[in-house]
């Protein structure tokens, strides 16, 4: 006997009207009761499996931002002109646009991998960079760098050394694979992230104005066109499952939901689609990362003026056995969907062939208004694709401040015993220098190549990394990444605030003017009203200081329930800043090359020394109020520094943030190996600090330059007249191979590289391929 093949009944919408009592597994795709009602009220019926998998995916937190959505908002409504003014593209497409002049645009935005990168570390984190480049592709750009903001638990933890490794070893080998400098990030080791690790990706691109590119599918007729890698089982619910709901205290379990990435296809595909754009082949873009197919038909449907009808069967496949509902939901790799004329359908299938990228034409644009999609000759999804990617459902979750929170206020750090003797201040220095969040990250960054391209000004260690846009004119972009969840969980609006305050004020060192704003947003889960609180109070902090800035938010990502079990992370908003400088050979470097400069405290210091590195390493206190705010003040000095830049009065300039002035000064001494003789006095009596102070605290609004002799009075008379407080604290000092604070002590510069260099290789070990 033979036995037949299974026949397989395609669940379509006939079928679906037929049969409205058949059960269905919303609740296991993260569909609620009321969603799920809700799906059967907007179609009169019970979905599809197709339908179901379309909405669960869409309606997911990662999607549609459905808990956030209503914060979010302010970021739209708290503008001025001037923050419009440079805007080319802000929030709702792949990524934000801003206008840099003379024709050039630049195009950035991070976003969040976090829970795959915890269960699948490597590719993870590989495929975390691969959507992020997709994104800048789809505006039109060419990806020219990358960045990420890492968060590991404990260094001391043997899981730790597992993520880590993975981690570093998946951004490397995609990017360098890719041929993208890796220009910068952040690194902090905290045991609050031990289950639940953040990996946030940045991706920059630039493009003239002319090819900028969209996502919205016009023009009835037009085809819909995927091309690149093939569709596979990998990444099946990601974006409803994976990413949008908590770990259990057991640790994850969903191993098959991570992608798995090819990043020379990727490389390809950048270049097969810069000579579509060039040639004028396409009409609109949109890459395929979370929710697939899903989403990109259904938000480029929404996105235009009519709908469209496509077809499952086109979709080329590694694995001819995946259901329609597998095919819709999948998160394969290194793809895209084109919608292109009629007329240009010939010359861009001969661009995808001249590339070998595969490509399938899935059918075309309509002026029903309707996203209809069919498999196996059955229609499996009819919806109105704006109910699918643009009017899901919105949340006004609970939201209530932490019982905790006044007890954690109250606890300041200003009681915790500070050294006045020069041994004790010394050893302190050192081990702030040595901890693992504020330690040399060579061992991670040198995995990185940091200068393919030809084009990178600055990048580790500098405050902030600094691409080349036009060869000819020198134009150039400078970028910073920074988060304090310490800061956050103490006080979450003046976190964000402060995030934001050291991104503007790391763009500024360099020398460039900040611009525009790109944030992810890292909390626990909003199903916790204590957590939403902590958004709210973030998002609004953002929002506010974003207008007293002048600098717009264009785009980013919200990554919630990042908590195992009951057990959420400290609210992260990381905050990117991107910045322009007329000319990169006028770039300021964050350390001094040359002897007997003087050195200068720009800003004013005062007891602030709760959430920081000088309390968590010395006295593992967490407690009390972050910094204030001085947002006039980061105004005023970035003025300042791009007004020394222009004028070639700054030899260097580095940030005070975290760590304080003893973390500056031994990075800036580090950086190219020039000692420095520096005195505390003046600190110490004009803004009335003791020692340990002077050294760690972490006021704001401060900056630490190197300022050539005879440039000392313009540089003054510049403090003076653009009213920033100045005092001058030292000299480099080239020959001594020390950095002295006098009276004090003094530390020779390879005991301090000692210090800062050996921490992760210690803890980590070799790095992978040695």
């Amino acid at each position: 006997m033979t036995s037949e093949a299974p026949v397989v009944h395609v669940d379509s919408v006939e079928r679906a009207a037929a049969t409205p009592d058949r059960e269905q597994p919303y609740a296991a795709l993260g569909l609620t009761d009321d969603e799920y009602a809700t799906v059967r009220e907007l179609l009169g019926r019970r979905p599809t499996s197709g339908e179901l998998a379309m909405y669960s995916v869409m309606w997911s937190e990662h999607c549609s931002y459905k808990s956030s959505k209503r914060y979010l908002r302010r970021f739209g409504e708290k503008v001025t002109p001037k923050m419009r003014e440079h805007l080319m593209v802000g929030m709702g497409q792949n990524a934000g646009v801003v206008d840099i002049g003379r024709g050039w645009a630049v195009t950035f935005k991070v976003e969040s991998h976090n829970h795959p990168s915890y269960i699948e570390p490597f590719q993870g984190a590989a495929t975390g960079v691969g959507g992020i480049v997709r994104d800048i592709i789809a505006m039109g750009a060419r990806p020219v760098a990358v960045m990420d903001q890492l968060r590991f638990g404990d260094i001391r933890e043997a899981d730790t050394l597992r993520v880590v490794h993975g981690v570093v070893a998946g951004i490397a080998h995609y990017g360098n694979c890719l041929g993208l400098p890796n220009i910068g990030g952040e690194t902090v080791f905290d045991a609050v992230y031990q289950g639940n690790p953040l990996v946030n990706a940045l991706a920059v691109g630039v493009l003239r104005h002319e090819d900028l590119r969209l996502a919205n599918a016009t023009g009835a007729g037009n085809k819909v066109v995927l091309f690149g890698a093939r569709t596979g089982g990998d990444g099946i619910g990601g974006a409803s499952i994976l990413a949008s709901d908590t770990f259990s205290a057991g640790g994850p379990t969903k191993r098959p939901a991570v992608q798995v990435g090819d990043p020379f296809a990727e490389k390809v595909l950048i270049e097969c689609c810069l000579e579509l754009f060039h040639g004028g082949y396409v009409e609109a873009i949109q890459d395929l990362g979370a929710a697939g197919i899903s989403c990109a038909t259904s938000e480029l449907a929404a996105n235009g003026d009519g709908g469209m009808k496509v077809d499952l069967d086109a979709v080329l496949l590694r694995d001819p056995t995946l259901t329609a509902e597998e095919i819709l939901m999948s998160e394969s790799q290194e793809r895209m969907m084109a919608i292109v004329t009629p007329e240009q359908l010939a010359g861009f299938l001969a661009v995808t062939a001249r590339w070998d990228v595969e490509t399938s034409v899935l059918g075309e644009v309509t002026d029903t208004g309707r996203l209809e999609i069919t498999w196996r000759g059955e229609t499996i999804v009819d919806v109105d694709p704006s109910t699918v990617a643009v009017d899901g459902p919105v949340y006004d979750r609970p939201a209530a401040r932490p019982a905790w929170l006044d007890a954690l206020q109250a606890d300041t750090a200003a009681g915790l015993p500070r050294p006045t003797e020069g041994a004790a201040l010394r050893e302190q220095l050192l081990a702030v220098l040595a901890s693992p969040s504020l330690a040399s990250p060579g061992w991670i960054t040198d995995q990185y190549d940091r200068y393919v391209l030809g084009n990178t000004a600055l990048s580790f260690p500098d405050d902030g990394g600094m691409i080349r846009v036009d060869e000819e004119t020198g134009l150039g972009v400078a970028i910073s990444t920074d988060a304090n969840g310490r800061y956050s969980l103490l006080d979450p609006r003046a976190g964000a605030q402060l995030a934001l305050s050291e991104a503007y004020r790391n763009v500024a060192v360099t020398g460039a003017s900040p611009l525009a704003v790109t944030d992810c947003l890292n909390f626990g889960a909003p199903t916790n009203p204590e957590v939403m609180w902590q958004f709210a109070e973030a998002v609004d902090g953002l929002a506010d200081a974003c207008l007293a800035l002048e600098v717009p938010v264009t785009g980013g990502n919200v990554s919630l329930y990042n908590q195992t079990g009951s057990t959420a992370i400290h609210p992260t908003p990381v905050v990117g800043v991107l910045g322009t400088i007329a000319d990169v050979a006028g770039r300021i470097p964050s350390g001094w090359q040359d002897d007997g400069l003087n050195l200068y405290l720009l800003g004013t210091t005062g007891l602030e020394l709760d959430g920081s590195a000088w309390a968590g390493v010395v006295h593992d206190h967490l407690g009390g109020r972050p910094p204030a705010v001085r947002l006039d003040a980061e105004r005023e000095l970035a003025g300042l520094l791009a007004a020394g830049g222009e004028e070639g009065l700054i030899a260097a300039a580095h940030d005070l943030g975290e760590g304080g002035l003893a973390q500056t000064l031994a990075e800036a001494v580090l950086r190219f190996g020039v000692g420095a003789r520096v005195w505390l006095g003046d600190v110490e009596e004009r803004d009335d600090v003791d020692a340990a102070t002077a050294l760690f605290s972490e006021s704001t609004a401060r900056v630490l330059v190197a300022v050539p002799r005879e440039e000392d009075v313009k540089f003054v008379g510049l403090c003076a007249g653009r009213r920033v407080p100045a005092l001058r604290i030292g000299v480099t000092d080239a020959e001594s191979g020390t950095l002295e604070v006098q009276d004090r002590f003094e530390i020779p510069i390879e005991e301090l590289r000692a210090a800062h260099e050996g921490t992760l290789p210690a803890h980590l070990g070799p790095r992978v391929g040695g």
